[in-house]
């Protein structure tokens, strides 16, 4: 039998406080997968697509994506993880922001989101969000190679 590789969870949240609720929130819903946490787009951009770790070279992730960044745009990290010739467009990505402008909302789901969650999030509808992340981390799974089976 195949072992099957751990989906990294990639946090791009600037607001402490937000990261670690959300963490806790992760595990009190009995996800264990590792939490890879940025501050700001621009390193994050660079672990996700150049990274020896990151999703591009080393396999499958689910981004949890805040909009609201210090040093550039949420949609724009977005459009670069789902760009026709991104090594990364099949990544999920989870919005969570504290923006509830409907516009912005179908802008990220125009741009590919899997996901759009306002906080700061009441505990039912974010442990609803986790199943669906729990969906998201069953079914990501690195394809057999010829020499597995």
């Amino acid at each position: 039998m195949s072992e099957v590789q751990s989906v990294n969870i990639i946090m791009i949240e600037d607001d402490e406080g937000h990261a670690r609720l959300i963490e806790k929130n992760i595990r009190r819903a009995g996800i264990s997968n590792g939490i890879t946490h940025f501050l700001d787009g621009t390193r994050a951009l660079d672990y996700l697509f150049t990274a020896p770790h990151g999703p591009a070279l080393n396999g499958p992730a689910l981004i949890l994506l805040d909009l609201n960044l210090p040093d550039m745009s949420g949609t724009d990290i977005l459009g670069k993880i789902k760009a026709e010739d991104s090594p990364i467009k099949r990544t999920p990505v989870v919005v969570l922001t504290t923006t509830d402008d409907t516009r912005e909302i179908q802008r990220c789901y125009d741009l590919g989101c899997n996901v759009y969650i306002t906080k700061p999030v009441n505990y039912e509808s974010f442990a609803d969000a986790i199943r669906q992340l729990g969906l998201f981390l069953s079914v990501i799974q690195v394809p057999e190679t010829e020499a597995d089976a």
